[in-house]
């Protein structure tokens, strides 16, 4: 049965004159009446009584026509659907985060997203940098918004779009000696107790933070290891030690916790979005084209793969 014939068979019984369905349907008249005896013979039965004066419906006819529009308006809407997922606009966009993305990266890219494609089922899942490279290599993720292992470095075999370069702070107790101080130096907490990422959390930085302070000259004296940064603030808060957090940092209460920026030139941190080349999800091309990314340069990234152009619409 051909969804043509269905279509001429609807405006047939809607006009009742053959002449004037012919007319809509830009059809001759010899043409259009083909059609509907085709029709009528795939069915075998007849879908119109036809006398001099008047076209009018079967039985069969009647039953036919409501079946026919139901038939049409569900492929018409399986048409608009597939041409919807095309756009990114239907189907599922599973995306991992750090958790500092959640502070302002996060909520204005999904913010854009959902505005832009409500329909779009998303998954997402707070999953450390270390977690989300095997899952983007993988096929388990479509996008991760996550910091590469090294400042200003490429991951290999994905594609990268820096949303943020982000500089670290100090978190100190809001009563400490230090929070008097504009900015702190990585020397001042050589003294102190600090309250870090657990190394095995799977965060990039706790290499980076250990580093700098022996680059400063101590070993820092770790008194308690979280999972995260909301946790390690409210140990800071409560007066366990002090900490080193990428900006934005978790809100606190400022008579809580004091943040301070650092006088020494440590390198900052890029948060990227990161994914696969290999990955045709519609709805993926979709979330890029909404942040920003243009697409990707044939130059090799730093890590000896193409990297699309830094300096998206998310500042840090």
């Amino acid at each position: 049965m051909e969804f043509y014939r269905l279509r001429s068979f609807v405006v047939v019984a809607e006009e009742l004159h053959v002449g004037r369905a012919a007319d809509r349907l830009r059809l001759a008249q010899p043409t259009l009446s083909r059609q509907i005896a085709a029709l009528e013979g795939d069915l075998g039965v007849l879908l119109f009584s036809r006398d001099r004066r008047r076209l009018r419906l079967t039985s069969a006819g009647q039953v036919f026509l409501e079946h026919a529009r139901d038939l049409l308006q569900r492929a018409d809407g399986a048409a608009v659907a597939a041409k919807r997922a095309a756009a990114g606009e239907l189907g599922e966009l599973r995306l991992a985060f750090v958790q500092s993305a959640t502070y302002e990266a996060l909520p204005e890219l999904l913010g854009r997203f959902r505005q832009s494609c409500p329909e779009v089922r998303l998954k997402l899942s707070p999953l450390t940098t270390l977690r989300q490279l095997p899952a983007l290599l993988g096929g388990g993720l479509d996008v991760g918004l996550l910091r590469p292992r090294q400042p200003r470095a490429g991951l290999p075999d994905l594609r990268t779009h820096v949303i943020s370069h982000d500089p670290w702070t100090v978190a100190l107790p809001a009563g400490h000696r230090l929070a008097r101080l504009r900015r702190v130096r990585v020397a001042d907490l050589a003294t102190e107790d600090f309250v870090l990422y657990a190394s095995e959390a799977g965060s990039t930085g706790h290499d980076q933070i250990l580093d700098g302070c022996r680059a400063a000259g101590f070993e820092p004296r770790i008194i308690q290891e979280t999972a995260d940064a909301q946790t390690t603030v409210a140990m800071v808060a409560a007066g366990l030690g002090v900490s080193l957090l990428l900006r934005p940092a978790p809100p606190m209460d400022p008579g809580l916790v004091a943040y301070r920026p650092l006088r020494d030139p440590w390198p900052g941190w890029d948060l990227a979005i990161a994914w696969s080349p290999d990955n045709p999800s519609a709805t993926l091309r979709r979330f890029l084209e909404l942040a920003g990314v243009r697409p990707a340069s044939r130059t090799p990234g730093k890590a000896g793969i193409p990297t699309a152009p830094a300096g998206g619409p998310v500042a840090g």
